[in-house]
């Protein structure tokens, strides 16, 4: 008789409290996890898409979807594939308990990062010719983000200063 009336006050204490949770009106987040199909795979090979690009997508995806950083770390993990997937999977780091988002994001670029010199990517944006494909529109987005490749990147107001007054001699 005891046990029938401790599961009714149970029963009656639950529904209260959560009477008193909608009461408040504390709104339920939920993460919307179908934004995955949005960010593209990538292989860590220079052909896809950028590593940055890669990372901007999953981040912009993140903030639509209510994603957390360890969300947008396995995700990110779900998404390499080819070179990029083997060293996911070889680097320890990436797989400890303490490895976060920005610490995921900080070993790809240094693994990944562009090994190629300006003077390559200077030599690239000077050669380039608009292929037969593309439209005018296109080839000037692909010149910009040439001659982003070759701008100085430097915080240092004098560097900056420096390698802009180097730029105009060149051309």
């Amino acid at each position: 008789m005891q046990d029938a009336s401790l599961q009714a006050q149970l029963l009656e204490s639950k529904a209260e409290m959560l009477r008193q949770r909608l009461s408040i009106g504390a709104p339920t987040v939920h993460k919307d996890l179908s934004l995955i199909s949005l960010v593209p795979k990538w292989p860590g090979s220079e052909s896809a898409v950028s590593l940055e690009e890669f990372f901007e997508s999953i981040e912009s995806a993140a903030k639509i979807g209510r994603w957390h950083s360890a969300d947008c770390m396995q995700i990110a993990a779900l998404k390499l594939t080819d070179s990029a997937r083997t060293f996911y999977n070889t680097c320890l780091e990436l797989h400890a308990e303490e490895a976060t988002w920005d610490k995921f994001k900080k070993v790809c670029r240094e693994r990944f990062r562009d090994v190629h010199t300006d003077q390559y990517h200077f030599m690239r944006l000077q050669t380039a010719r608009q292929a037969k494909h593309e439209g005018p529109q296109e080839f000037a987005d692909r010149c910009r983000a040439l001659a982003q490749k070759v701008m100085c990147k430097d915080s240092d107001p004098v560097a900056q200063r420096i390698h802009r007054k180097n730029g105009e001699r060149m051309f």
